[in-house]
């Protein structure tokens, strides 16, 4: 069996994918949803000996089933935000230290000790509903940060302006951790100039504003908060790890997280670096739930393995992946 240890101690892509095959024969043999899509590829699982063999239950299944390699008791049930009338995704945890363990070394990683930051959240969306992985890992976060001024702002925008402002001025590390609309919001508030603080965007709209291309979106906000790139954070409700942008919208992931692109039309064959196509995602950390997971997001993978986002598939709520036509 395959321990948080050997997950969050991976150094070199031999070991990544040495556990990878692992956690697919684990998650192959105990996820009944992913045995049944396998069986469905007629997948002969002897014979899945790379990354590229193994298969990637399509993300609507979180939809549709109970996606779980383990029969333990449900600690904590994740779900996506979504249209009035449509299903959302649920993600059922058994073991939350494995989240926990995730994000906060994903967040070491990429911004050093927590404790140098304040962190401040402005995400009214994700407050004001239940079962946000996002609000989860946030709430953490700015526990950990231990500094009284870090906490969630939801429509107290003014408080929010000032305490900005005072706390850039005065030296502190800052992290905004903000709603896309609502840092547009925010924008038109005030005018920053911003010197001691990093901007970071989860992304959406919502239904809040029109959809714009991200350079749009972060040249808006870079001028806006005066600020010189705008970090990024994508993750989501399926997954228990997060890749980050440090800007210009190039994601790099933690070593227990990998991305492949698959060919649009075909989902069982690969591009290369440079090229778009559907973003399928191995969360290693996601091994009680399925670590193979193929999204709705279209991108394109850089010779150096980190990634852009650059959009989604048409219609993805009705059309989807193709691979659920099986």
């Amino acid at each position: 069996m395959i321990s948080p240890t050997d997950i969050f101690s991976i150094h070199s892509q031999k070991q990544f994918e040495k556990i990878a095959l692992k956690i697919f024969r684990f998650q192959y043999e105990n996820n009944l949803v992913y045995r049944e899509f396998c069986d469905l590829l007629k997948t002969e699982v002897a014979k899945v000996k790379s990354l590229e063999q193994i298969p990637f239950l399509p993300i609507q299944f979180f939809k549709s089933h109970s996606v779980l390699s383990t029969r333990d008791v449900v600690q904590e049930t994740f779900s996506s935000s979504g249209t009035t009338g449509l299903m959302t995704s649920k993600h059922l945890v058994t073991d939350v230290t494995l989240y926990e363990e995730s994000y906060r070394k994903g967040f070491s990683q990429f911004y050093g000790t927590i404790e140098d930051y304040v962190i401040l959240a402005l995400l009214p969306s994700y407050l004001e509903r239940e079962g946000s992985s996002l609000i989860y890992m946030v709430r953490d976060l700015i526990e950990l940060s231990r500094n009284p001024e870090s906490g969630f702002y939801l429509h107290n925008q003014d408080d929010l302006v000032q305490k900005l402002i005072r706390l850039d001025q005065s030296g502190q590390n800052v992290i905004l951790i903000g709603v896309t609309f609502a840092l547009l919001d925010l924008v038109e508030k005030q005018e920053f100039k911003l010197q001691n603080t990093i901007i970071m965007e989860t992304g959406g709209m919502k239904g809040r504003r029109k959809e714009m291309i991200r350079e749009e979106l972060h040249d808006l906000l870079s001028k806006g908060l005066g600020v010189s790139s705008i970090h990024s954070e994508y993750g989501m409700t399926e997954l228990l790890s997060q890749a980050y942008s440090l800007g210009n919208g190039v994601f790099e992931c933690p070593p227990w997280m990998q991305i492949l692109i698959r060919e649009t039309e075909d989902a069982l064959s690969y591009v290369g670096p440079g090229k778009t196509g559907g973003i399928n995602v191995i969360d290693l950390a996601n091994i009680n739930s399925c670590s193979f997971i193929a999204t709705q997001d279209l991108g394109k993978k850089n010779p150096n393995s980190t990634f852009e986002v650059l959009g989604r598939f048409d219609n993805s709520d009705i059309r989807g992946c193709n691979l659920m036509v099986l």
